[in-house]
């Protein structure tokens, strides 16, 4: 599905993943694409990435939980653009753990990472939203803020409140003709699923065989991609979807559609 971003400007954070899938489909669609990442070597093969195919993508390395940061991050595309139709949150980071033995310092990095990192950009970056006169933004949650595996109680919570910040965005924001949603997807072919495969991985299995398993539990029978998520966020930036505010998208295969008896 794509859709004509001609002219308009879009900011993306996370340059692997969901957020590099995003920024390429954004790209393609004729956006300018500011592209933050915390990894300098990720950002340099999306810098690459772009220039292979010519797309206008501009890489930032930045610190998506970190205040100053992503103030810089700001002002940076402030002094490129004087608006923003899209902000696509899609840096997150992935932690194993129960209300026993997950400590402080884990649970606040899972949240500044998950969660306030939504907070910071949209904060910092509203003003350029709002001068679009009609702008969107998508935060990715995750299936995992609805219903969640075992083992996942820092990740879970702060997906959980990426949702409850989904609402509460796209009601005060309508004002401004700012749109807010996120989408929530399940097992998505990512470094982030890789990580926690091979966190899974045991008895000689690799890391594909695990990504194998991790698809049989999706109804449709296998994973999805960064092109499929890319497309879900592209149209939810687009003037298509100028209904839809303040709702989440699943983007499963029916994983949690079915039941688990």
């Amino acid at each position: 599905m794509m859709t004509d971003f001609t002219g308009k400007v879009a900011a993306v954070t996370g340059s692997s993943g969901i957020g590099l899938g995003a920024a390429l489909h954004l790209a393609r669609s004729g956006a300018r694409v500011f592209l933050a990442g915390i990894d300098a070597g990720l950002n340099d093969e999306a810098a690459a990435l772009a220039a292979d195919e010519g797309l206008d993508i501009t890489l930032h390395l930045v610190d998506v939980a970190d205040e100053n940061s992503v103030r810089s991050w700001a002002g940076q595309i402030a002094g490129e653009t004087d608006m923003l139709h899209a902000l696509v949150n899609a840096a997150g980071q992935q932690s194993y753990g129960t209300v026993e033995d997950t400590g402080p310092a884990d649970w606040d990095h899972s949240m500044a990472v998950n969660l306030k990192s939504c907070y910071l950009t949209s904060h910092f970056l509203y003003a350029l939203l709002k001068a679009a006169g009609g702008a969107s933004v998508v935060h990715v949650a995750s299936v995992q803020g609805h219903n969640n595996q075992n083992n996942v109680l820092a990740y879970a919570t702060s997906k959980g409140a990426v949702h409850a910040m989904t609402r509460a965005m796209a009601v005060d924001c309508a004002k401004d003709g700012i749109r807010v949603n996120s989408i929530s997807p399940g097992s998505i072919r990512t470094p982030l699923l890789e990580y926690g495969a091979g966190q899974l991985a045991t008895g000689g299995k690799t890391v594909d065989d695990m990504i194998a398993e991790f698809g049989k539990s999706h109804p449709v029978g296998r994973v999805g991609t960064t092109e499929e998520t890319g497309s879900l966020i592209a149209y939810l930036c687009s003037d298509a979807a100028g209904f839809i505010s303040g709702t989440d998208l699943r983007i499963d295969g029916g994983l949690t559609a079915q039941l688990g008896v």
